[in-house]
């Protein structure tokens, strides 16, 4: 009988791979056996090549919904030995780890049906699972991924659930964090004293936790990656005290809704947007607000809703009674990490939450949601989390040999990367390194990661800007473990980036990239940010920009708008003409009002004002002048994305009405966008139909750039990329003008745009840097 060794690669441990063999041999009428091994699964398979064939082939279409199959080999074996009587799985073997750690998934239909089902043992079970769904990064310690190295050690498994997870033919087989009411965690409420609640007469702890949210109040609620803060998202005073009490005066909230219907009542949802929401990743989506109205102060400023749906049982059951979505959002206070532990949300959410509902399952690896928002007909992360990391991305052509390397990311929306053979894992968003506690987060990953994929670099990837401190980690790895280190300019690794995402190989021609963000530190000292470089994974020219403008006071500048707007005023326009002209404007009285002398020094003697071709700085100007954020803003890109809000709405009808620029000596002169924008302002026009035209502007000028760059240098592709891309508008109106005439267009689809999705790029530039 014809006998095949058959070896499957990619996320095929913890997901009920194995079972999924078993059934479909039995199916088939194949004789064998499979196992786990270092690598993934192997089978040792006889049976006529008909039903091999078909084996395998069932394998590839009906692979569990956890799994992702990236390779399957077949061979003959050397030495098979005699055919058995039947098809087993055997003990896994140990090996160079190879394989990959599954995402965190959302509860699946069956489990869901169980837990909503009065007669069944697991009926209002918060941390019912399968192999199909519930946790996997946010629990494991190491490898290999077993109960005894997860947060699930501490509850061995009841006789019911232990027959479950030893039947091969059951959904629960070898699912780690299997457990019932009887053996498993426990949920329950807690006031801020510690003092444990009582559950309402006829209800349950969770039920309770709903009605006391219906009351107005505000819980701490542990989930499966981390701490959530809930209130009622209708409720003004609840929500107004979320904000006060968390200090977050600014930033939208999230929404978790009962179910889809749930949210069409409060926005609009495409059919695109459906299948995200209910994705077993469960990410939040934005999504255009219309309909019913909730707190303003959920979102202000804004003109969208981040909404998710449940991926709990804990969660399907708290929104079972809820009329209305709850506001469910990171528990911590402004720009800090989000708490995992119990003790920790004590201590740190004690001020915050009226009370707790806490579990006794340990959250080991913090994992935010994951936010995506549709734009030029595809989903775009925002932040990536929770559900996706730590997913690999495959690789071009061209990254499959050579060295493993480590891109340690950026300063802010930090995470870094792995790439070993030809596989890139990025890792779950961590934030801003400045936070103690994020950077403490950031090396307690780093380490994890490292011993979960058997991680041996031997190159090291970081930003050339030396204050990062990701940069600074990365210099003191490569010099302690005697590495080779690799610097990699800001925006070269944000196009290099999404180029490999898009599939393009190590050999591919050139592309002209266009990165629009903050701020990066260009390689001629100065800041960037307003970027057309001509690139290839080995280097890259740039070839245009955006006229640099001093950021008056330096950091300073990015979190007071109104210092762009006369730095911008200042030097494209000449100040004193303007005053001339426009001196009745509200913005230019408002500015008079500052200390311009002292600005203008600093910019004359390049004093704390560092020259910067930044789009964000840009953006953070025109919001300023039409009265959006103009003292403060409350955080990193407030002032474009109210300027985003307040341009949609009229967006379409300006198209014919976008701002001028000016290409001298391939910088990008914002003179004619500023005269035509307080001509507008003096004329009385709307300044939502300012932003629009701004933005029409902005888009022409690039797309125009682009275009022109394109014919210059003999290109065929544009790679849009950096955190300016995040806007919808922007990157919807680009793209369209660019492809109108013939040219491919590219931006970012499986890493975030802005800093979030840096490393990737840093470590294909790293890797073509030591193939030449």
């Amino acid at each position: 009988m014809p006998v095949e060794s058959i070896r499957v690669t990619g996320i095929v441990q913890g997901v009920g791979f194995r079972p999924t063999v078993w059934r479909l041999a039995k199916d088939v009428g194949i004789l064998g056996r499979v196992w786990n091994d270092a690598q993934g699964v192997s089978i040792l398979a006889w049976g006529t090549r008909e039903a091999l064939d078909l084996f395998v082939w069932r394998i590839e279409t009906e692979q569990p919904p956890l799994s992702r199959i990236e390779t399957i080999d077949r061979s003959v074996p050397e030495d098979a030995g005699e055919a058995p009587v039947d098809f087993q799985i055997v003990v896994s073997r140990k090996g160079d780890m190879r394989t990959d750690v599954a995402a965190d998934a959302a509860t699946c239909p069956a489990c869901l049906s169980e837990v909503l089902d009065p007669s069944n043992r697991r009926h209002r079970y918060p941390f019912t699972n399968c192999t199909h769904c519930g946790p996997r990064l946010s629990i494991i310690k190491a490898v290999p991924y077993d109960r005894a190295s997860t947060s699930m050690a501490s509850f061995p498994m009841c006789a019911d659930c232990l027959a479950e997870y030893e039947d091969p033919a059951d959904r629960r087989f070898h699912a780690q964090p299997n457990a019932c009411h009887s053996c498993g965690p426990r949920v329950w409420l807690e006031d801020t004293e510690g003092t444990r609640l009582e559950v309402d007469e006829g209800g349950d702890v969770i039920g309770t936790a709903t009605r006391l949210i219906r009351r107005g109040r505000i819980l701490a609620i542990k989930g499966i990656g981390g701490i959530h803060l809930a209130c009622d998202a209708a409720d003004e005073g609840a929500v107004d005290a979320l904000r006060r009490r968390k200090h977050r005066y600014h930033k939208a909230f999230a929404l978790m809704a009962r179910d889809l219907d749930m949210i069409t009542r409060y926005a609009r949802v495409s059919g695109m947007e459906a299948e995200l929401l209910r994705d077993r990743s469960s990410p939040i989506v934005v999504l255009n607000a219309v309909g019913e109205r909730l707190s303003s102060g959920v979102a202000p400023g804004q003109n969208t809703l981040g909404f998710m749906l449940p991926y709990t049982p804990l969660h399907h059951l708290l929104m079972q009674d809820m009329p209305g979505p709850i506001v469910l959002t990171s528990g911590n206070r402004s720009d800090e990490p989000q708490t995992i532990g119990n003790l920790d949300a004590r201590e740190r959410l004690n001020g915050i939450a009226d009370c707790f509902l806490l579990h006794d399952r340990d959250i080991v690896n913090r994992l935010d949601d994951s936010v995506l928002r549709v734009a030029d007909e595809r989903p775009r992360f925002l932040r990536r989390a929770r559900g996706y990391a730590p997913q690999p991305i495959l690789l071009p052509d061209g990254f499959s040999g050579g060295k493993n390397i480590l891109a340690m990311g950026g300063e802010l929306k930090n995470t870094f990367c792995l790439l070993k053979a030809g596989r890139a894992i990025l890792s779950q968003h961590m934030g801003d390194l400045e936070d103690a506690a994020t950077h403490a987060d950031y090396r307690h990953n780093l380490e994890l990661y490292r011993q979960l994929f058997d991680f041996h670099p031997s190159v090291i990837a970081v930003d050339g800007h030396p204050g990062y401190l990701s940069t600074q980690l990365g210099r003191a790895i490569a010099t302690d473990w005697d590495l080779r280190l690799v610097e990699v300019q800001h925006h070269h690794a944000h196009i290099a980036g999404c180029m490999a995402e898009h599939g393009l190989p190590l050999n591919a021609g050139k592309v002209l990239g266009v990165a629009l963000d903050g701020l990066g530190l260009g390689t001629d000292g100065t800041l960037w940010g307003g970027e057309f470089l001509v690139v290839d994974y080995h280097r890259f020219e740039r070839v245009a920009y955006f006229e640099p403008i001093p950021m008056l006071g330096g950091a300073q500048a990015m979190r007071e708008p109104w210092r762009n707007t006369f730095a911008h005023l200042l030097l494209g326009m000449d100040w004193d003409r303007v005053c001339e002209q426009y001196g009745e404007l509200e913005i230019i009285r408002y500015l008079k009002n500052k200390p311009l002398e002292i600005l203008r020094t600093m910019a004359s003697k390049g004093l704390n004002s560092p020259q910067a071709s930044s789009a964000g700085r840009l953006f953070d100007a025109v919001a300023a002048a039409v009265g959006l954020c103009r003292d403060a803003a409350g955080y990193e890109g407030q002032a474009a994305v109210e300027l985003e809000a307040l341009a949609s709405p009229c967006f379409e009808q300006q198209s014919d009405c976008a701002y001028g620029f000016k290409l001298r000596d391939n910088r990008l002169s914002w003179t004619p966008l500023w005269s035509a924008l307080l001509k507008d302002l003096a004329e009385g026009v709307a300044p939502d139909v300012i932003a629009a035209r701004f933005h029409h502007g902005l888009a022409s000028a690039v797309a125009r750039t682009a275009v022109r760059l394109c014919g210059f240098h003999n290109l065929q592709t544009v790679v849009l990329s950096g955190g300016v891309f995040q806007n919808r508008l922007l990157l919807e109106r680009i793209a369209h003008l660019t492809r109108s005439q013939g040219l491919q267009v590219l931006s970012p689809e499986a890493t975030p745009a802005n800093d979030g999705g840096l490393p990737l790029g840093q470590a294909v530039i790293a890797y073509a840097s030591g193939m030449t």
